[in-house]
């Protein structure tokens, strides 16, 4: 096994003290604050170690290469961008406080999804339009390293999917500014320029995503093994354990404890250095 270790600043000595942790056998780079320990061991200490130096660390196959993997299926509000769309439209009526503490407790899977997701929306009916338009173009911005993964990804020749329990005004826009192949998530309901507090069709929720990425695979044929998912909230828990490689980023801890990888200081093209 390799030990892959990242963060937003690597020290040598914190290199050197992994090396003898797992008895690596060396230290190559893979980038920018990014370094691969080749041979190393599983060590207890390992874990306790890198988060307390802030760094993001895990154990990958020696043979493992990007050239393994066909499907990439991302999660959108917080994992591609950094904010939760749905809280940024509440704060437009003012109930931005209301919204986030329903939306807090479904991420950490203390509330179906579904019944959140209702409660929410309805809070924004009467609100205008427009309102999607200002968080799209004020509010939204991309986790470090999105644009660079996707990038990476598609030179790849790796599908990507983008499929979120947010809302289609959003994941339509990004589709395009990204070149992802495919995006799915909610449709607001609009009437007379503004919103209902409602969803048009069936809720995308955690069963959903795990559908969507069943579809996309079948579709191509590519096997469950080649297939990543990232996501941060419970309801991303479905289609990260249908994946061969699930990667919990900046994520709950639900989703960390049960992800193949957690990345919780690198950006998100992190992802790439674990899998390359």
């Amino acid at each position: 096994m390799n030990l892959v270790v990242q963060g937003r600043k690597v020290e040598t000595r914190a290199l050197k003290d992994l090396a003898t942790l797992t008895g690596s056998e060396g230290v190559g780079r893979i980038g920018n604050n990014a370094f691969r320990l080749l041979g190393a061991q599983p060590h207890p200490e390992v874990e306790a170690y890198c988060e307390a130096n802030e760094l993001d660390c895990a154990f990958v196959p020696e043979d493992r290469r990007l050239s393994d993997f066909k499907l990439f299926v991302t999660d959108m509000d917080s994992t591609l961008i950094t904010i939760e769309c749905i809280d940024e439209i509440a704060d437009m009526q003012g109930l931005k406080a209301e919204v986030s503490m329903i939306t807090e407790a479904a991420m950490r899977g203390e509330m179906d999804f579904r019944e959140s997701l209702t409660r929410r929306v309805a809070l924004l009916e009467g609100l205008p339009e427009e309102a999607l338009a200002r968080v799209f173009d004020e509010r939204l911005q991309f986790n470090p390293g999105a644009e660079a993964l996707i990038a990476g990804l598609k030179q790849a020749g790796i599908v990507t999917v983008l499929v979120s329990g947010g809302f289609t005004y959003f994941t339509n826009r990004l589709q395009k500014q990204l070149g992802f192949d495919y995006a799915v998530a909610n449709e607001l309901e609009i009437r007379g320029g503004k919103l209902t507090g409602k969803v048009k069709g069936d809720i995308v929720d955690g069963e959903a995503k795990r559908h969507t990425l069943q579809l996309v695979r079948r579709h191509h044929g590519f096997a469950p093994e080649t297939v990543i998912a990232a996501g941060d909230g419970a309801n991303d828990l479905p289609m990260l354990h249908e994946a061969g490689v699930g990667i919990a980023y900046h994520a709950k801890p639900v989703v960390r404890a049960q992800a193949t990888y957690a990345l919780n200081h690198c950006g998100l093209d992190g992802i790439l250095n674990l899998l390359g």
